[in-house]
């Protein structure tokens, strides 16, 4: 599987190592009411969808970047590649 890095362009997917879903960008807030609750569910609750997902792959082998990968998880088709810190950003994340 070929991921097209948008810095440095397409690379072998064995430069990178998947996390799961890019949702884990979402960390919740640790003074919120449910901290606990919402700590579990961050840290042990995972979808294992059929389809269209947005993943998190870290380039171990290279420059050392977080990406958020929309990819197929049937045919492992990518339709889009971002840098994690422009997603959190669009998102209202300054870190």
């Amino acid at each position: 599987m070929i991921i097209d890095h948008p810095l440095l362009g397409p690379r072998d997917s064995s430069e990178f190592t998947y996390l799961g879903d890019a949702s884990l960008i979402d960390r919740p807030d640790p003074a919120g009411e449910d901290a606990s609750s919402d700590f579990y569910d961050y840290a042990y609750l995972r979808d294992n969808p059929a389809g269209w997902h947005k993943e998190l792959w870290f380039h171990e082998a290279g420059d050392r970047s977080w990406l958020v990968v929309t990819r197929n998880t049937v045919t492992h088709e990518i339709s889009k590649v971002e840098l994690a810190s422009d997603v959190a950003r669009a998102q209202g994340r300054s870190k």
